[in-house]
């Protein structure tokens, strides 16, 4: 499941041989998924420009935009300071989340507390 590939050996891959991918868009900064990448994964993303992530449900590539044309071309990558966290910035065609909607993270609002006095002028606490 893996490859050698050049990055300095900074990447603290987990147990299973893998790196939480947070992937965003590249010029509104919005997230749109959390993916997994194993080091073949991370390769081909980082020589072909086009996202590949490890689907632990199916132990198998998958190339986003393949079958469904919602392309994620690579804008930028970079590692965390603990090396164990990939951010991928990317270039969204179409939607990124399985369920047909822009990101993954537009479904369901936890409601935290906002401390009103830490909100920015012309935000609302909510």
């Amino acid at each position: 499941m893996s490859s050698s590939i050049d990055v300095g050996g900074q990447v603290r891959w987990n147990d299973q041989g893998l790196v939480p991918v947070v992937v965003q868009q590249w010029d509104s900064l919005e997230v749109l998924m959390l993916a997994w990448m194993d080091e073949e994964a991370l390769r081909r993303t980082l020589t072909t420009g086009r996202a590949v992530y490890w689907s632990r449900s199916r132990q198998s590539y998958w190339r986003k935009g393949d079958t469904s044309g919602h392309v994620q071309q690579v804008r930028g990558a970079r590692l965390d300071c603990d090396g164990d966290t990939v951010l991928l910035q990317v270039d969204q065609v179409g939607v990124a989340c399985h369920t047909g909607t822009r990101t993954c993270f537009d479904s369901i609002d936890l409601h935290p507390f906002v401390d009103p006095a830490a909100v920015m002028p012309g935000e609302e606490a909510s």
